[in-house]
């Protein structure tokens, strides 16, 4: 049986080898970007199964990543996992001001997890958000 396919976008190396460390070790396999640009490449390459995506980055930041993957043919059906140290409430306020022109409207990511996150509830939360294989 092929392994999930996980992609961690975060600018901090400390935390993609923990996020992906906390994957590999939960039976998935993990590949690691280190910005928005990089991310938004790698998820063409890898169409992987789950994305996990810090929003706060240097140059192209995850909610423009985010943005670019929702307006993909081919990308947007590819379950997110916003991670970041901004809260909830502060990040759906942002995206419900960035879709005030209903026809640019992007959705609400599937998940919201605030930094530090827990390993188990990543875990718990990719397994809810992964399709299980056809």
């Amino acid at each position: 049986m092929d392994k999930k396919k996980v992609l961690v976008v975060d600018d901090e190396l400390d935390m993609r080898i923990f996020i992906s460390t906390v994957f590999e070790t939960g039976g998935y396999e993990a590949f690691a970007a280190r910005d928005g640009k990089d991310g938004l490449a790698k998820a063409r390459k890898l169409l992987p199964d789950l994305i996990v995506l810090d929003i706060m980055m240097p140059g192209e930041g995850g909610v423009l990543m985010y943005r670019h993957l929702k307006s993909d043919a081919d990308l947007k059906h590819i379950p997110v996992l916003m991670l970041s140290g901004v809260g909830k409430q502060t990040f759906f306020h942002y995206l419900k001001m960035m879709n005030i022109q209903p026809d640019d409207a992007i959705p609400e990511p599937e998940a919201y997890v605030e930094k530090p996150p827990n390993p188990d509830e990543l875990l718990e939360i990719a397994e809810t958000l992964i399709r299980p294989a056809a």
